[in-house]
């Protein structure tokens, strides 16, 4: 089973992508791993939310300083999602062996 990405995640990837130096639609496409018409959906989204810019002249997009702080944060949450997630299977698993134990 793969793994599900939800709205941030794909908005991180936009912008670790686009954090590594300016980044044409193309490469943005390839290095976030996402089909064509939703890469558009996506850049519009964050265009709009002023957390990448489109430098015209140079044909690519930048990070701005929100989208800098969007990835710091970001990680943040990640990596507290992450230790919640595994807390939550420890859990399960101990719940999983109690239920067992009352079982004939």
């Amino acid at each position: 089973m793969g793994s599900y990405r939800g709205r941030l995640d794909i908005i991180a990837d936009i912008l670790r992508v686009v954090s590594r130096g300016s980044a044409k639609k193309t490469q943005i496409m390839y290095g976030a791993n996402l089909s064509y018409m939703v890469l558009n959906k996506y850049l519009r989204e964050v265009v709009d939310a002023c957390l990448i810019s489109f430098d015209y002249e140079r044909r690519c997009y930048e990070l701005t300083s929100k989208g800098r702080r969007f990835l710091e944060r970001y990680l943040e949450y990640y990596r507290w999602n992450r230790r919640v997630a595994r807390r939550l299977n420890d859990v399960e698993a101990k719940r999983k062996v109690l239920e067992e134990l009352c079982t004939g």
